[in-house]
């Protein structure tokens, strides 16, 4: 039997990670980014934040990876739901992207998804 495709992250920006969000949703592959405003040895989790919006990470199956409060931080994994709505990212994947202008990332992700839509557009037409 084959084991699962492992899916690509959906790049998502924090301010969109709300309940009412298509990417809102238990196992949802995503790629986050934010700056880590916590971090736990003992528990491995760390809390990234952009503009008012936070978010958890389980970064347990990270090796090598330096946690420094301030930093930026982009992470791959899966999104869990909890039974109270909160949601934790299961990394997979995280790197260190300190110099990562943030404002500058958002409008080229907006830019992005522009233009795949328009691409959609133009497919099905």
């Amino acid at each position: 039997m084959a084991s699962p495709a492992i899916k690509p992250g959906a790049l998502v920006t924090l301010p969109e990670l709300r309940p009412s969000s298509e990417f809102f949703k238990e196992g949802a592959s995503l790629r986050v980014t934010g700056k880590l405003q916590e971090y736990s040895v003992e528990t491995a989790i760390a809390v990234i934040a952009d503009d008012s919006a936070t978010l958890k990470v389980d970064t347990q199956h990270l090796r090598e990876l330096s946690f420094r409060v301030g930093s930026i931080f982009q992470f791959i994994g899966e999104l869990h739901i909890q039974p109270n709505s909160e949601a934790i990212l299961q990394a997979r994947a995280g790197r260190n992207v300190d110099g990562i202008d943030l404002n500058l990332y958002h409008q080229a992700l907006q830019l992005v998804r522009q233009f795949q839509a328009e691409r959609v557009n133009s497919a099905t037409t």
